[in-house]
This record gives C-alpha cells, structure tokens and sequence, in this order.
C-alpha cells in the first residue's frame, strides 16, 4: 500500500511544461504559491536575498542570498519562504544550450553540467567571490534580457550565459570534493573529473592503462585513490556519467537507439540494452517509451505561469 501511495504521488505530481527554448523571470515574495513539482526543462536558481528552506527531492537544505540551485527535468522542489525573498529564474531547454554551441571543449562543459549525475541538493556556490562574480553576470544579462531588440543583445546574452554555465561547472566538481582544502589530492581528483567528462565519448581514453599513463599511477593505486577521495570507485563513476547521458539522450533527443549506442562505444546493441535494463529496470527503448506516455498524461497538467 506503501509502494502504491507513492507512485500514486508522482503519477499525480504536477509538472510544468515550457515551450520557450529560453526564458528568465525574476520575482520576489513571502509565499511559495506553487506546489510540489517538476519540469520539462532545467532551470538555475538564483537567490538574490531572503532565506527560507529548499526542499529538492525531499532533502532540506537552507538558503540564503547568492545561493544557486541547479534542477533537471526530474527534480522535484518547493520553498518554505521564511524571509521575503527575491529570486530569479533562467529557464532552458537542453536543445536550446546545445544549439548555442559549436566548440567541442565547450559542448563537454554543457554536458557535464546537464548530465552529471552529482548535481548537489544544495547550493552549487558556496565562496563568497564567486557568489559575487554570478550575481554581476546576472544583473547584466536580466538587463539584456529586458531590453531584447538593442543591437548585438543576442550575442551579449548567450557569451554571458556560457560564462555563469562555465563558474558553475568549476562549482560542481569542487562540490563533489566536498569542498576540501585544494591539497593536490583533491586537484588531482578534479583533474580526473574533468578528463572523464571530456573523453565520455571515447572508451579506449577511459581504459583504466590510459589512465594510469595519463596520471602517473600504478592500475591498482589508481582505483584505491580514486574510491578514497570521492567515495566510490573510478569505474562506477565513469559508469554512472555515462548511463545518465545515456538517459539524457532518450528524454530530450530524437537520436535512435543504435545512434546513441555508437556515439557511446557500444557496438552491440545488446550490451548497452542488457546494461541500461540492470540499473534503469527498463530496456532504453522501454524506458523512452515510458517516458512518452508520462510527458503525454502531464502536459494536461498546466503550464509555468508565474
């Protein structure tokens, strides 16, 4: 009865769908008028001042002025305002950033960002200058953003844009280091992090005798240092990235299945079905299918007015 309540729970939760590819809405208020709810898109957001509590996927966490929040499609939130707050939005499509982008090192940077399966529950930011760095980016593009129609504002939006996407990609990797002393262990981690993110691609980059020549390690020190640092293990990890952008690519692109198998390494088409299904339940094909269904029966659901 238990198991039904809750599936009842999210069958029924409302989510709110936006056509726009891009969108920002600021606003302040003392009472969190919407319930609890996901999206069809991914949003920042960006606390300009108040406090209160976040709840994302039924953790809770404080917030606070220059905090920063990043939600995909499936995360489900409200607030608890305690203090009047401002906040602001910026609302995109995973199509809409992608489309922006031409420059590999960039396009491993957005996917990184949309698809890493370690987004923190809390803010993203927690130093100082960097809250302030976001916060000057931020009033220059809501200006911009106002003022749609001034020549070149396009071009302003979208470099200022990839600038905010870009501190908070350097956030996140520092947040899954659970904001330790910068010891050269943890810039080591860092390095390996992002050396993962920019060769998902590539199998043969991640073998673990590439990486051993790559950082200097012996095969088996390797593992073990990776595990200590991070808490789990180097080959889970790269798993894990890759089975989220996996998922990525069956909820938000028109790719075929074969097409996503190749464009991840996998030759066999049976591989990648039989090692979707082991951590998903569901074969991709299944899982994209269900997916349909879901978006079908809550796009009734209404839209993102506020």
């Amino acid at each position: 009865m238990v198991d039904m309540a809750i599936c009842l729970y999210f069958h029924c939760m409302k989510r709110y769908i936006q056509y726009e590819p891009f969108n920002i809405y600021q606003f302040d208020t003392s009472h969190w008028q919407h319930p609890v709810h996901k999206h069809s898109y991914f949003e920042i957001i960006f606390i300009r001042s108040g406090r209160g509590l976040h709840v994302i996927n039924d953790n809770t966490v404080l917030y606070t002025a220059g905090d920063v929040f990043l939600l995909g499609p499936e995360d489900y939130h409200y607030f608890d305002i305690q203090e009047h707050t401002t906040f602001c939005y910026i609302r995109f499509t995973a199509v809409y950033i992608k489309d922006q982008v031409t420059a590999p090192d960039w396009m491993r940077t957005i996917d990184f960002i949309l698809n890493s399966p370690y987004t923190c529950s809390g803010t993203i930011v927690t130093d100082a200058k960097e809250k302030e760095h976001l916060d000057h980016l931020l009033s220059v593009l809501l200006h911009e953003y106002n003022n749609r129609g001034e020549s070149a504002y396009e071009l302003i939006m979208h470099s200022i844009l990839k600038a905010m996407l870009a501190i908070l990609a350097r956030n996140m990797v520092r947040q899954k280091l659970g904001e330790r002393k910068k010891t050269k262990s943890a810039r080591l981690i860092e390095d390996m992090m992002l050396y993962i993110s920019q060769h998902i691609y590539e199998p043969d980059a991640l073998r673990i005798e590439r990486l051993v020549e790559k950082f200097n390690f012996s095969p088996s020190y390797l593992s073990v240092f990776f595990k200590k640092e991070t808490g789990e293990s180097l080959q889970q990890y790269i798993l894990q990235y890759k089975l989220k952008m996996i998922e990525s690519r069956l909820l938000f692109s028109q790719m075929s299945i074969s097409q996503i198998g190749y464009e991840f390494g996998f030759a066999d088409g049976s591989h990648l079905n039989k090692l979707f299904k082991k951590h998903y339940g569901l074969a991709p094909g299944e899982y994209r299918a269900a997916a349909m269904v879901d978006k079908g029966k809550s796009g009734a659901n209404g839209t993102w007015t506020t």
